[in-house]
């Protein structure tokens, strides 16, 4: 009994069910077609039935002007203002887009027609269609709802457009205004079977070794001549190469597009050789910013310093310099520029250690463009000044400059605390140059009390005053210590080996030494290793237990020549910036 009542309720659940499936499907296929853009076949007017209305070619432009509407006339008389797009379609050419303006109207006795006005938000450019009831429906049809649906208004894909409607006359606050989007090559029909999507099917490769772009252009019924070219795209794709036509009836329809260098805003433009085609761009290098950075450059001249962007870019271009290799380029006061256009630098102090820092929402990169030897640098070093409780900030130049020394204490995080600014005293040129600035006297000197300058966490800054801006060079941790000799520390060896500035003057040297102050390290370095050799040293000099590194000795030279102080707790493996290399052989005999 119960399986005779199961079995009927079974068989109902199932026709149930598929009733519902079949319901669901008809739903889904209904809902397909709605989705898809209506067809039409002409281009045309329609009215209600009924009416009588026709086209008419407006030429009174006094129509722009309104006049005041009757007392019998109401300013709802203009019920609705409907759009839509409509898609025309030709078998070898394609399918174009229009757009349907659907209106409802009451009809009055003082109306003659409508009038219908199409803007583009992007041009400015108008289109206008109106339309006429005739005077006989105008007369038997008076308090009418009147339907009008205007086919004829040729629109592109993605178009904004500004719509509106009033009445023939135009009367003063009787008017209808709407804003409508036309669908682009998102919208499945559109892309589908519209020619001017077809060009964002295109398939591309970069071949990088080459440098050049290749394309492949689809093929698709009724698809028109196509052009491909590289552009630069700013506020309009600027050319970068020229436009290559591919031809429907092209047998390979591969392109071959070459370029010079990747760049953010080097891109692929195609559009169909059809009149107000619209255009698309593909950037494939979008990433690549790198050589944007790249465009720096130096006039000697006005000794200003220029970058100009490539592409456009958003963010900002400053002046750092590294306190040493691997530091965080640390920005001047007032360098700060927006990146969007040219940036020139006037009176660029050309340091090695300064820089131009890009930042952007993408990140950072710095570029240091005085690094190469060829541009000139100053010089400063640190001796002993003729009193002993002084320190002589000495520098060198190629030609006379203007000096600023200041006293910094380091801290857990960068900017150091600065303070005491001195200005350097300037000396007499040589009257004899021997080609190298660095042998020659020092242009200006600044003397600095003993007690002030050396000590843990203390460095000395200078720079050049006669610039608007100057990467200072800085010296740290001044050891003036027992030894009688005046070493810089090594333990920040990471933040003095790029540092330009030398220390480099034993206690008990003198003016007319070796170097304009003093001994310089490669002097030392050749009176210390003729001591090693021959226990043999000038009378009066310590020569004791200086870093390894000052040396830079190797064993090729010999095998007596070798780093005697290597175990020393100051000893590093980081060579000393004043040295060039190799290894420094003793005088002969």
């Amino acid at each position: 009994m119960r399986t005779h009542m199961h079995t009927p309720r079974s068989g109902g659940h199932r026709a149930m069910l598929a009733r519902w499936a079949v319901t669901l499907l008809s739903l889904t296929w209904s809902t397909y077609h709605s989705l898809a853009i209506p067809r039409v076949t002409e281009c045309g007017l329609s009215c209600s039935q009924g009416f009588t209305c026709r086209n008419h070619v407006n030429r009174n432009v006094f129509n722009s002007f309104c006049r005041q509407p009757p007392p019998s006339m109401s300013r709802s008389v203009l019920e609705a203002l409907m759009l839509s797009t409509v898609m025309k379609c030709a078998p070898q050419d394609g399918c174009s887009l229009l757009l349907r303006v659907h209106a409802s109207l009451t009809l009055h006795e003082s109306l003659r027609g409508l009038e219908a006005c199409s803007m583009s938000l992007d041009t400015q450019e108008t289109h206008c269609h109106s339309m006429r009831v005739s005077r006989a429906s105008r007369r038997q049809q008076v308090g009418q709802q009147l339907q009008v649906h205007f086919n004829c208004f040729e629109v592109s894909m993605a178009q904004s457009l500004y719509i509106t409607l009033r009445t023939v006359p135009h009367f003063c606050g009787v008017q209808l205004n709407q804003q409508y989007n036309v669908e682009d090559c998102r919208d499945e029909d559109v892309g589908r079977n519209v020619p001017d999507c077809f060009a964002e099917k295109l398939s591309y490769w970069v071949d990088r070794s080459r440098k050049v772009v290749l394309v492949q252009v689809p093929e698709a019924p009724g698809s028109p001549d196509y052009y491909l070219r590289l552009c630069l795209k700013w506020f309009t794709c600027e050319d970068a190469g020229e436009p290559v036509q591919v031809t429907a009836n092209s047998v390979s329809r591969m392109v071959s597009l070459p370029y010079s260098q990747e760049m953010p805003c080097l891109c692929l433009e195609s559009w169909p050789a059809t009149p107000d085609a619209v255009r698309t761009q593909t950037c494939p290098f979008e990433d690549d910013t790198e050589a944007l950075w790249d465009a720096i450059h130096y006039h000697p001249g006005s000794q200003a310093l220029s970058w100009e962007p490539a592409c456009p870019v958003s963010g900002h271009v400053s002046l750092c310099w590294r306190p040493g290799p691997g530091a965080h380029c640390l920005e001047l006061e007032n360098s700060d520029r927006p990146a969007h256009r040219r940036v020139q630098y006037s009176l660029v102090d050309t340091q090695p250690q300064l820089c131009l820092k890009f930042s952007t929402s993408l990140g950072f990169w710095v570029r240091c463009p005085f690094e190469q030897p060829r541009f000139p640098a100053w010089k400063m070093t640190i001796q002993w000044a003729p009193s002993r409780a002084h320190l002589r900030v000495a520098f060198f130049s190629p030609s006379p400059t203007s000096f600023q020394v200041r006293l910094c204490h380091r801290r857990k995080m960068w900017p150091l605390a600065c303070h005491q600014k001195l200005q350097a005293t300037p000396l007499p040129p040589a009257s004899v140059s021997r080609g190298d600035f660095t042998t020659d006297p020092p242009v200006a000197f600044v003397d600095i009390p003993r007690d002030e300058a050396c000590g843990p966490d203390t460095c000395i800054q200078g720079w050049r005053t006669d610039m608007h801006f100057s990467a200072p060079q800085q010296l740290c941790n001044l050891q003036c210590g027992t030894h009688h000799v005046l070493w810089p520390t090594f333990a920040h060896a990471a933040a003095e080996a790029q540092t330009p500035g030398t220390s480099d003057l034993t206690e008990n040297s003198h003016a007319g030494s070796h170097g304009p102050l003093g001994f310089h390290q490669e002097s030392w370095c050749r009176l210390y290793l003729t001591k090693v050799h021959t226990g043999r040293g000038p009378a009066g000099l310590a020569l004791d237990r200086p870093p390894c590194s000052l040396c830079k000795c190797t064993p090729k030279a010999g095998p007596w020549l070798h780093c005697p102080f290597s175990r020393h707790p100051q000893a590093t493996e980081t060579s000393h910036p004043s040295l060039n290399g190799g290894c420094l052989l003793p005088p002969a005999g």
